[in-house]
């Protein structure tokens, strides 16, 4: 289940709320009990199955590697 990030606008502390993404847009209460919260943004980084960490560059030309046809 994912887990989402609010801040409340009251208090100024950061919480998260696991819930079922059906509910994605619902408001959450703060820890302290304030209503007026904001959903932040989250960022994800997904890696391939590469042990290193580095990532292989596409080969070809063009301004993306060719994929686009330019």
């Amino acid at each position: 289940m994912p887990r989402y990030e609010y801040r409340c606008r009251a208090c100024g502390d950061t919480f998260e709320v696991q819930r079922p993404m059906s509910e994605a847009n619902a408001n959450a209460a703060c820890p302290a009990g304030h209503d007026d919260t904001v959903k932040l943004l989250s960022t994800v980084a997904v890696g391939g199955g590469n042990a290193g960490g580095a990532q292989p560059r596409p080969s070809g030309g063009g301004c993306c590697g060719g994929a686009c046809g330019c």
